[in-house]
């Protein structure tokens, strides 16, 4: 990727693919851009190797992206204020956009975060969002608005934005935080919750942060399980405030 190339990119749900890229691509022509990048055109899941490099290589695209376009496939209308468990039954309140495990660094990294309804229409920014994506996400709008570089948040409040967030593939627990964690490592599906253990592991390597140690003590932590490591980002439930 060509650091001098303006670029935005799509962040959304696999379902409508056809459709929803072909209207992202009409309005990364309203803003005059040239380029969109879109994970399941760009990125062939069939390499192992392509794949890991892409997860590894995601939040960098992300940050570095002109404009990112949040597509939220069950918002009908404006940016919901409240919590709706009547329209967002199946997402504790929230459109499904943020119960993705993926869509938090999408949400994070990018300095340009519009958000669109269903039928593409713009309804809003993450920067004139910040206290409702607060209210949604437990992110600070510190972060919000000035990255993770410029506030050093500890490990344990990173982990446990993800507490809550739903991955179709165990190992996508922790493969999703690579990048907001700033780690590195391979990927070996089928691994299963080891993948979680494995991150671990790497983050005591390269950090000094013991907040990683931190995890037991939220309502949503299944307990201590005899190890230093815990088995889920759950288990950082309620290390938010740290």
């Amino acid at each position: 990727y060509d650091e001098t190339v303006p670029y935005t990119i799509l962040s959304h749900q696999w379902a409508e693919q056809e459709e929803k890229i072909l209207t992202s691509c009409e309005q990364v022509e309203k803003d005059e851009f040239k380029w969109l990048w879109v994970d399941t055109c760009c990125i062939d899941k069939r390499s192992s190797t392509e794949l890991s490099e892409a997860i590894n290589s995601m939040y960098w695209w992300y940050e570095n992206s002109g404009a990112c376009y949040a597509y939220l496939h069950n918002v009908p209308s404006s940016f919901p204020r409240l919590n709706d468990k009547i329209w967002y039954h199946n997402s504790k309140g929230w459109p499904e956009w943020f119960l993705c495990g993926w869509t938090l660094q999408e949400m994070i990294a990018p300095r340009n975060v519009q958000f669109f309804n269903r039928c593409w229409e713009s309804i809003g920014n993450k920067k004139m969002l910040t206290h409702t994506l607060l209210c949604i996400t437990g992110v600070p709008p510190c972060i919000l608005v000035d990255g993770l570089s410029s506030n050093h948040p500890c490990v344990a409040q990173i982990i446990s934005w993800a507490a809550d967030r739903m991955m179709t593939r165990v190992e996508d627990r922790a493969y999703s935080l690579l990048g907001l964690l700033d780690i590195n490592m391979p990927m070996l599906y089928g691994e299963g919750r080891k993948a979680f253990h494995h991150l671990q592991l790497e983050i005591v390597c390269a950090s000094n942060d013991q907040n990683i140690f931190a995890w037991g003590c939220g309502a949503g932590s299944d307990g201590r399980s005899g190890s230093v490591l815990a088995n889920d980002p759950r288990c950082f439930w309620g290390c938010d405030n740290m």
